[in-house]
């Protein structure tokens, strides 16, 4: 079954080059000119990923991101003409999974894309069939990607997801902020120690928002690792 793409840009030129060039790759298409439609699809017809322009009528892409977040932890690929690293940082720390500056090679796109859906689906645990993975009250599931505390659905981003798998899989092991970048943001994404920090922060506070480090332990000079 190929996987479901929704482009959200409200140029029409560019929705239909990213639309012939990921057809070409086998996958399904679906368009949303503006952010409200784009909210509306997501809700209705579950896609696999979404790339996500910012400056778009009605509402705008962070606030569509936002949007997604609440309900879903999909890849999201940013396409934007803003390309400032502050711009970029921002969206990162929304959730988004990768950003790409406008204008694009439309192949470098469709990489992109092979590479969000390749580093979530079969690499993060989407086509890998597995026990329930527990520590404490929290569960883990890979089949649907998802994270439990108790009965409470954690939501999370796709990359909260993969560093959560990496630290839930290895109960009270040290990990390296270079291995957490590796397993949360693979090798296609430059990130600083600021952005796994606030990575850590925001995940802490998901897990417990009374007592933040109750999970995630910092390792002063090495890491962190759950427990």
């Amino acid at each position: 079954m190929s996987h479901k793409i929704l482009i959200a840009d409200d140029e029409p030129e560019i929705r239909s080059l990213l639309r012939l060039y990921l057809e070409n790759e086998g996958y399904t298409v679906i368009e949303a000119e503006d952010g409200r439609k784009a909210l509306e699809l997501v809700g209705k017809e579950r896609p696999d990923l979404c790339l996500l322009d910012i400056m778009m009528p009605n509402v705008d892409g962070y606030h569509v991101l936002a949007g997604i977040r609440k309900e879903s932890n999909i890849p999201v690929v940013i396409i934007s003409a803003k390309d400032a690293d502050s711009e970029k940082i921002l969206g990162l720390n929304l959730g988004a999974d990768d950003y790409l500056a406008k204008p694009f090679n439309p192949l470098e796109a469709v990489a992109r894309v092979n590479s969000a859906i390749r580093r979530f689906y079969k690499l993060g645990a989407g086509e890998v069939k597995q026990n329930l993975v527990r520590v404490r009250e929290l569960t883990l599931d890979p089949e649907s990607c998802t994270l439990k505390k108790g009965e409470e659905s954690i939501a999370l981003t796709s990359v909260e997801y993969r560093i959560m798998e990496l630290f839930m899989t290895h109960p009270g092991k040290v990990f390296t902020k270079q291995q957490i970048y590796e397993h949360g943001w693979g090798d296609d994404f430059v990130v600083s120690d600021n952005n796994i920090m606030v990575c850590i922060s925001k995940l802490r506070a998901k897990l417990d928002e009374a007592d933040p480090s109750a999970y995630i332990k910092t390792m002063r000079g090495l890491g962190y690792r759950i427990e």
